[in-house]
């Protein structure tokens, strides 16, 4: 019978139990990928998506009483209204404003703040899987402390309408250079 020291012993149980964690890790990332997000810049973005992640994404939402296109329409009926931060009114409405405007008109509550909403419904990292009635959010539309600074409803053929501070409510391209650079993420609040 082959003795072995205890010093080995030891040894040998570290080994195991650092196969173990590279195992459990690259399972665990084989069986559920990270998204990919793209337009992340700098590893301070990174830390800010990481922080939005962590402080909770994909909640619930009831849209069942209405559809995407109901909320497109409802959107439409505000094209034109001037930009101003904080309104919720045809007088004039940010962009996190129309989102609470248009939903609120179907009965269904969204928080004023363009972050706070991009926290309900499914994620969708990539442009061309969007569909009619998914919140798309953008990051870097202006100076602030916020990760996620801008929302908007897609309404089909790689359009969204939102509230431009140069053009109030209006329907852009998803193709639009300054948009596209910006683009994160959308929502699936439909089903």
């Amino acid at each position: 019978m082959i003795k072995i020291s205890f010093e080995t012993k030891g040894k040998f149980i570290i080994l195991l139990v650092a196969v173990c964690q590279l195992l459990i890790t690259y399972c665990s990332k084989q069986l559920y990928p990270e998204p990919s997000f793209q337009n992340i810049e700098s590893q301070a973005e990174k830390k800010k998506l990481k922080d939005f992640m962590d402080a909770g994404t994909e909640k619930e939402i009831n849209t069942h009483n209405t559809s995407a296109d109901e909320i497109i329409k409802t959107a439409q009926q505000y094209l034109g209204v001037p930009h101003c931060m904080g309104g919720t009114t045809m007088k004039c409405m940010d962009c996190s404003g129309l989102l609470v405007t248009v939903f609120a008109r179907h009965g269904i509550h969204l928080p004023h703040n363009s972050e706070e909403q991009a926290r309900y419904g499914k994620i969708i990292t990539r442009m061309d899987e969007l569909l009619k009635g998914d919140l798309v959010f953008f990051i870097r539309s202006y100076e602030t402390h916020r990760f996620i600074t801008h929302s908007g409803i897609y309404v089909g053929n790689n359009k969204f309408i939102h509230t431009s501070s140069k053009n109030g409510v209006t329907i852009t391209s998803l193709n639009d250079p300054w948009w596209n650079e910006r683009f994160i993420f959308g929502t699936r609040v439909f089903d």
